[in-house]
């Protein structure tokens, strides 16, 4: 295909449009930003779901061949496209583990962002949101309509934060979380420049997706990181856009047998908060319960279950079955004690 023809349809405010961006810019792949529902937003093929990011591939001809959705299906569809500075460690152990942190950065860290955003307590956060984020795709938008959309958008969104997880029960556990990681991740890059090495991998622009907003956007986890892991936020900064990166053969990922303490950290912290919740998810819609409940560091968290988290959960096992037999003892020895390895065994619901 013509790497010049494609168009990204986003929000400002979307991690997920923000992390694909990022992607686009590292691989020095040209592509059209289009912001959802402004005046550009127009003659794009139906996408499989409304939700963005969109990714529009286009033809030859100027025309456009389909749309599709999901960042992490984008990000290995794109691979499929274009060979040149790869996200994928080519030592397969260490390609499973940068699936599973981009997953946990995805669908975990996305909880902290959206607690932070539009919890009820945080009034400053909900106040910067709805007013600006109506904007977005009309900054010239009449005032009276302004006025109507951010009021909409504030009441729709607080409704919402219990389908995440973001209730005065959990928010111990939500916040505590990102504490953690904060701590773990100063330290981490006091050492490395990204999470598995000398270059980055889907797992930098999995949790990037989500600081993009939390560091950048929202006021309380904003001031929070600048002052817990000042690195973390500048590593944030550099990630937006690492097109002028070089890359070459001396540039490589970890190795199974070169992971840092600092990384198994991490997967620590991933087996303690992510992992409990995605197998209390998976039982809670295997016995089709209303409520999941799960302890994460020694504190009940309970919310609904959620479909999309189960197809996660089987596509981080069905990762693991690709490898290879030596491949996955190798995973499964670097994930022994930390809870992740209790993600690659299919529940006997």
């Amino acid at each position: 295909m013509n790497p010049t023809d494609m168009t990204l349809v986003g929000a400002y405010g979307s991690p997920y449009s923000i992390k694909m961006r990022a992607v686009l810019r590292y691989r020095r792949i040209p592509y059209r930003w289009v912001v959802r529902n402004s005046s550009q937003d127009r003659g794009f093929p139906d996408p499989p779901v409304p939700i963005i990011p969109v990714l529009v591939f286009h033809d030859d001809v100027g025309g456009y061949t389909e749309s599709m959705v999901d960042s992490s299906p984008q990000i290995m569809r794109l691979e499929t496209e274009y060979a040149q500075r790869s996200l994928l460690p080519t030592d397969p152990v260490v390609w499973f583990l940068d699936h599973l942190i981009e997953d946990y950065g995805d669908e975990w860290l996305t909880k902290v962002m959206y607690h932070y955003r539009w919890h009820h307590l945080y009034g400053d956060a909900i106040a910067k949101a709805s007013n600006m984020l109506p904007l977005m795709s009309d900054n010239q938008m009449d005032v009276e309509k302004h006025r109507a959309m951010s009021e909409f958008i504030a009441e729709r969104q607080m409704g919402r934060t219990p389908l995440v997880g973001s209730t005065d029960a959990n928010r111990d556990v939500i916040e505590e979380s990102f504490v953690r990681l904060l701590a773990l991740l100063e330290d981490h890059f006091r050492q490395f420049q990204f999470l598995l090495g000398a270059r980055p991998s889907r797992g930098d622009f999995g949790l990037f997706g989500q600081f993009s907003q939390l560091f950048f956007w929202e006021p309380d986890s904003a001031l929070l990181a600048a002052q817990r892991s000042p690195r973390s936020v500048i590593w944030a900064y550099q990630i937006d856009d690492l097109s002028s990166l070089e890359i070459d053969d001396t540039q490589s990922w970890f190795t199974r047998d070169s992971l840092p303490e600092s990384l198994s950290k991490l997967l620590h912290e991933i087996g303690g908060t992510y992992a409990p919740f995605l197998l209390a998810n998976e039982r809670a819609l295997l016995e089709g319960e209303a409520e999941l409940s799960c302890v994460i560091q020694g504190q009940e968290y309970k919310q609904s279950p959620f479909p999309y988290q189960l197809k996660c959960l089987n596509w981080i096992r069905e990762a693991f079955e690709t490898l290879q037999q030596e491949e996955q003892k190798a995973v499964v020895q670097i994930l022994e004690g930390t809870g992740c390895e209790l993600l690659l065994t299919e529940s006997d619901v």
